[in-house]
């Protein structure tokens, strides 16, 4: 990996990090749900973007800046499993039950829908 490489990660980084609060803020103040929408909203965002980049069968350093860089940190698994931890521990577990499943499921649907157009551009 080159420096350039290291460079625009991290540059990148910084963007899909900014994208990932506004966006995450600008869903959950319009829903106004206890379910954290606006993470699920930008993890399936991510897993859908991440796979069109495998459907168009990206590789080398666009995939390390598209893939890693920007959406590596425009997703969060910490902020998911936070999010379910306080449901739970407020005494939601049904929606914390919700926000695993949902995720999970709707992550992988649009991931695949994603890998399914990019392979089809």
């Amino acid at each position: 990996m080159s420096a350039a490489d290291w460079v625009g990660i991290a540059l990148l980084g910084g963007v899909g990090a900014l994208l990932r609060f506004r966006l995450d803020e600008l869903v959950q103040r319009r829903v106004g749900s206890e379910l954290p929408l606006g993470t699920m909203a930008v993890n399936l965002l991510g897993s859908f973007c991440l796979g069109v980049l495998t459907g168009l069968s990206i590789g080398g350093s666009a995939l390390l800046l598209a893939g890693t860089g920007l959406l590596g940190s425009f997703t969060t698994f910490s902020t998911w499993m936070l999010e379910t931890e306080r449901l739970a521990e407020e005494g939601e577990g049904r929606l914390a039950l919700v926000n695993v499943g949902a995720s999970l499921g709707l992550g992988l649907a649009a991931a695949s829908l994603g890998w399914v157009l990019g392979a089809a551009l």
